[in-house]
């Protein structure tokens, strides 16, 4: 959670999405700190007994923002329109960028380029009130969870183009420990949920299996 990285410098790559102090979802997201600093993560990704779901994969979601939003950060020096050209993560996978509205017809782009648009569209879904509702007693609408689940695909990525093209810098900046955290966490939700498809996980298959194997 984003707890782990209150030590280290506040550079976020687009402004920090809060939760409201206060309110039911503050309330999930100190409980699901609470339970992560038990060092267990199969157990801290599962629903609180009486929670809805929607709301646990909500604010799960904006914290995973948040999450990869300072780990992006961080190496922004290192990852520039010279260095990555393309979005990519390995030799064998390329992004192109579309998000259906303003861009319907996926595009070729600067990982840079690629990163901003992704942060930038889930920022825009986060904020939108009639997607992620964050007064009591609203509902979430029929679509939430296909939206949630577009967003935590396309926030993989950012993991994803991380590990394959700046691992060397985030070892510089020794926040390999971050990471690896960061993205057992984000990987062990997204299983208990079934929240990314299989297909989608397989740029960092090999990783995925080490990080998880432990803890089966």
């Amino acid at each position: 959670m984003s707890f782990l990285f209150g030590s280290r410098s506040s550079k976020t790559f687009k402004p920090k999405k809060n939760i409201p102090e206060g309110s039911h979802q503050y309330e999930l997201l100190k409980h699901a700190e609470a339970t992560l600093g038990s060092g267990n993560l199969r157990m801290a990704v599962m629903l609180p007994e009486g929670e809805d779901l929607n709301e646990w994969v909500a604010v799960n979601t904006v914290d995973f923002f948040n999450q990869i939003n300072m780990l992006y950060g961080t190496i922004t020096d290192f990852c520039t329109e010279e260095s990555c050209s393309v979005m990519s993560a390995g030799p064998k996978y390329e992004y192109h960028w579309a998000d259906g509205t303003n861009i319907k017809k996926p595009i070729k782009c600067s990982a840079p380029k690629y990163i901003d648009y992704l942060m930038t569209w889930v920022q825009d879904q986060l904020d939108d009130e009639t997607l992620f509702p964050s007064k009591i007693g609203v509902p979430f609408p029929k679509n939430f969870m296909s939206v949630a689940k577009t967003i935590l695909k396309r926030l993989f990525r950012v993991y994803a183009h991380i590990y394959h093209q700046h691992f060397d810098a985030v070892i510089q900046l020794q926040e390999e420990a971050h990471l690896n955290t960061s993205f057992k966490h984000f990987i062990f939700f997204v299983q208990e949920f079934n929240l990314i498809d299989r297909k989608e996980l397989v740029p960092l298959q090999e990783l995925i299996e080490k990080l998880t194997s432990k803890d089966r």
